[in-house]
This record gives structure tokens, C-alpha cells and sequence, in this order.
């Protein structure tokens, strides 16, 4: 067990250190994929929390500002990161890609600066954390009693980094480390804790977590089962593709594993009504503003769009509200031998942690599948739509068959959630990667111009 060290965040040192890492985290953070305030300048950067993890490796938790400048959909100023830094005096070359640099000043001038995750002397310590549970200064290691994580599990960063990093130990467990941190309990460890619960075997029981208690109580990372002869729903879609394969089949058990993950989350967190329409299609609408003001593309189509959360709010209520994935398309499910699960219960980072804890309708989740098919179909030329199209229509039926009513008699409800998800991946393209903003323009002219 490494001998751990806690350093109390006060003000002097905060300010000591930020004069050794400031002017290099302002450079760093920006070219991170997970930084979410890539179109704004960093001008406002201070520290939270620190703690000394081990030797070597420092628990930061830093404030990154605008300028005022409100986040996607009006959301406050400003933004929390997890950064776990790893200090040396020189670098080894393995290590190269996760310089972040030489401080030149205060209390660590003349060491290197790195990121500590790719290092796996710090992500063995991080597990060995994670499997003696107890504390460090304001951080807290919790975890299943009933599950033993082994020793010495040699660990792998995986590579295709979105929102978070993930850190594989031995192809049997998969650490999520996150990176954007909000109070509170982030739902990709509450809801799977209680779909274990409820019996619900389409989703990997969490064995492990750590949290923080300072500055406000949040969960910063989360240890699970790894599914290590899994394959995604996007890569194996893809690979359909490429073949020239049918996915109807692969689609309609997706449906109904999706509809008894819904089962399982209603009866898991019960007592919801259904959703107010009118109060959903103007949060919709005001997305739609916010998302039009940031992306000149989309300004043509907005009175076509709006008219999608015009009929939204007028048309029945459809399934009651209840709490839902949030953010779910194909990559965050999974297929192991012929079973689908589904992962990553985060929802969308960008949107407050209030509002992906809040119950919603399941046709968010529908939605969000139907437009990963749309996004599939259309990564080769020419693109597929009759594949997509079938590949929805057997999503749906999988779904409706298990659920006990049916995505596609409910077009208003479909449509507008559809809209709201489209606009979503415009923004996100804009901001993340523009060159895929085509696929979900493609979506956005067909869902103002012809509404289907």
C-alpha cells in the first residue's frame, strides 16, 4: 500500500502552486477532448482542491472561467475539471504524449508536468486506492465489499477519450475517471447501483468509486466490471456496413434490451408522473436559440424546427416520465457474446447534473438510438438510408415488444425529442468536431423541411 499525503488547500499555497501550473494548464486544457470550453477563452483559472495521492502524483480539482460567458443553454459561467498531475524532474520518452510541461516558477520550477493517467505506476497506485477503501485529505474510497478486486492488474488508458478517461485493469475491470466534475452523485454510478438492485444484469454493477467532499460533495470516478469480448454498437454497425450486412436483428434485441433497462430504471426510481409538454417543448426551444446563436448553419432551418415543439405541446403526454440513460446512441451499449448492455449512465456532461437526474420520458433514449442508426449509415458514401431506416423501424418494434407500447405511434413526441437530439450533436460537432457537422445538418434539414 503506498504511503499517501494529504495537503490541506490553503489559500498562500494554492496561490503558490497555481504560479507554477497556471500558465501551463491554460495551454493543456483547451487541447484536451473532454475540456468543455473549447470556443471560449480560458481567462479565469484558480484551484479548488489538491491532494498529494502518492508521491509524485497530485488530486487537483481546478476552476476554469469564461468571462462571463454562459455555457450551452445559459448554463453558469464556468467549469470544474479532475486533474490527477503527475510531477519528476525529467520525463521518460514512454511518457512523451502526456507532457503538459516544465514549470519555470514557484514552489515546482524546473519539474515536468505530466499527465498522470498515462502513467501506470500512478494508475496501479489509483487502484490500490480503490481497493483499500479509506481517505486522502478530502478524498473518500468506497466500494462493494462483496466484489475482491485483485492486486497487480496491469492497466491500459484507453485511447478514444470523450467526455472522461477510462482506465482498463487486466480486461476485468474498467475505471471511468471523471473529468468535469458537478456536486452531487453523478448518475453513472447512482443508477447502476440501483439497477443492480433491481436484479437488472444489462448493465455492470460498480465495485469501486472515490468522491470528494471539498469544495462541495461529488463522485469523481467509478470502477466496474469490464466486458472484455465486447463489442460496440457503433463498431459493430460499422462493420456492418462495410459488409454489406443486415442489423435488423442486432436492432430489435437492442429495442427490447433497451425497453427492460426502462422497466428496470421505473421500478428503481418510482414515483414520476408524466412529462408537462408545453414546459419540455420550451426548454427545447430555448436549446434550439442557444444552439442557433453558437452555429450560423442552423439559422435557416430554426422556424421548421420550432414548429416540431409547437406540435410537441400540443399532443398526449405519452409514457410517464421516469429516469432515463440520457445520452444513450451506440456507443454506450455493448454486445457480449449475444446479450446487449448498456453503459456510460452519465447522460449529456454539457447539461446541469440536476436536470440528467430528473425524470424524463423514455423517448429521449429512443430518440438518441434512432439518430446513432442516422449517424452510422451516413459514415460511408454513398450513405445508407434504407439501412437506417430499417434499422429504426426494428429498434421500435424490439422496444415496443417488451415495453408494452410503441415508439412509432407516438410521431409527435418522436419527432420533437429527435429535433432536441439533433440540435445537441450540431452544437457538439461545431464545437468538437466540425468535420462530422454534415450528419446532423443532413437530420436537421429533413426534420424542418419534411418533419419525418
Amino acid at each position: 500500500m503506498p504511503k499517501t499525503a494529504s495537503v490541506s488547500p490553503r489559500p498562500a499555497l494554492a496561490t503558490d502552486l497555481m504560479t507554477s501550473l497556471g500558465e501551463l494548464l491554460r495551454q493543456w486544457l483547451p487541447r484536451q477532448r473532454w475540456f468543455a470550453g473549447k470556443d471560449r477563452p480560458v481567462s479565469e483559472l484558480g484551484l479548488l482542491s489538491m491532494t498529494e495521492l502518492f508521491p509524485g502524483c497530485l488530486h487537483l480539482l481546478v476552476r476554469t472561467g469564461h468571462g462571463g460567458v454562459p455555457g450551452p443553454g445559459g448554463a453558469p459561467a464556468g467549469d470544474c475539471y479532475q486533474l490527477l498531475l503527475g510531477v519528476r524532474k525529467n520525463l521518460s520518452p514512454r511518457l512523451g504524449r502526456a507532457l503538459i510541461g516544465r514549470a519555470e516558477r514557484g514552489p515546482l520550477a524546473g519539474l515536468t508536468i505530466y499527465d498522470a493517467l498515462h502513467d501506470p505506476r500512478s494508475a496501479q497506485l489509483l487502484l490500490e486506492r480503490l481497493r483499500h477503501p479509506g481517505t486522502a485529505g478530502p478524498l473518500r474510497f468506497e466500494g462493494d465489499p462483496s466484489v475482491p478486486v485483485p492486486a497487480g492488474l496491469p492497466p491500459r488508458l484507453l485511447e478514444t477519450e470523450q467526455s472522461n478517461s477510462s482506465l482498463v485493469y487486466g480486461d476485468e475491470f474498467i475505471l471511468k475517471v471523471f473529468r468535469r466534475i458537478q456536486p452531487g452523485v453523478n448518475p453513472d454510478l447512482e443508477v447502476p447501483v440501483a439497477l443492480a438492485g433491481q436484479g437488472c444484469r444489462r448493465v455492470p454493477a460498480p465495485v469501486a468509486w472515490f468522491r470528494t467532499t471539498h469544495p462541495q460533495g461529488a463522485t469523481l470516478g467509478v470502477l466496474q466490471p469490464y466486458l472484455r469480448d465486447a463489442s460496440d454498437g457503433w463498431a459493430l454497425a460499422l462493420q456492418a456496413l462495410a459488409s454489406g450486412d443486415d442489423f435488423t436483428v442486432q436492432a430489435h434485441e437492442l429495442g427490447r434490451a433497451m425497453a427492460e433497462v426502462h422497466l428496470a430504471l421505473a421500478a428503481a426510481f418510482p414515483g414520476s408522473g408524466h412529462d408537462d409538454n408545453g414546459s419540455t417543448a420550451a426548454a427545447m426551444t430555448e436549446r434550439l436559440d442557444a444552439a442557433a446563436h453558437s452555429v450560423p448553419a442552423l439559422r435557416p432551418f430554426v422556424p421548421g424546427l420550432q414548429s416540431a415543439f409547437g406540435a410537441l405541446a400540443t399532443c398526449d403526454s405519452g409514457p410517464p416520465a421516469q429516469r432515463v440513460h440520457g445520452d444513450l446512441h451506440l456507443g454506450q451499449v455493448l454486445r457480449a457474446g449475444r446479450e446487449w448492455f448498456v453503459i456510460d449512465f452519465e447522460g449529456e456532461p454539457s447539461r446541469p447534473l440536476a436536470e440528467r437526474c430528473t425524470a424524463q420520458s423514455p423517448v429521449r433514449d429512443i430518440a438518441g438510438m434512432l439518430r446513432s442508426f442516422d449517424y452510422a449509415a451516413r459514415q460511408r458514401r454513398p450513405w445508407r438510408p434504407e439501412w437506417a431506416r430499417r434499422c429504426r423501424e426494428a429498434f421500435c418494434g424490439g422496444y415496443a415488444a417488451l415495453a408494452g407500447w410503441d415508439p412509432r405511434k407516438k410521431h409527435g413526441l418522436l419527432r420533437a425529442y429527435e429535433t432536441d437530439r439533433a440540435v445537441y450533436e450540431v452544437l457538439y460537432e461545431a464545437r468538437h468536431r466540425p468535420d462530422w457537422l454534415p450528419v446532423p445538418m443532413a437530420a436537421i434539414e429533413r426534420l424542418a423541411v419534411r418533419g419525418d
